[in-house]
């Protein structure tokens, strides 16, 4: 049971640092990121569930754009 827990903990804390990398990066990254996405507003919602599950991969690639960009 010790171990059920332990796994639910860890996957609502991968969860929670998913919908903040989420939030900060439609805020503020993806226009940065495809200057076509300016302005669309309605499909953003759209992405959130992919960075979620795949928000390493999403911060990884944000910020190695960010690096070659400067």
């Amino acid at each position: 049971m010790e171990a059920a827990l332990l796994i639910i903990s860890l996957v609502k804390v991968y969860g929670m640092i998913g919908a903040g990398v989420a939030i900060v990066f439609l805020v503020f990254g993806l226009d940065r990121i495809d200057p076509a996405a300016r302005g669309a507003y309605a499909f953003r919602p759209l992405l959130v569930p992919g960075i979620l599950m795949l928000w390493p991969v999403t911060l990884w690639r944000w910020l190695a754009l960010e690096r070659n960009r400067s």
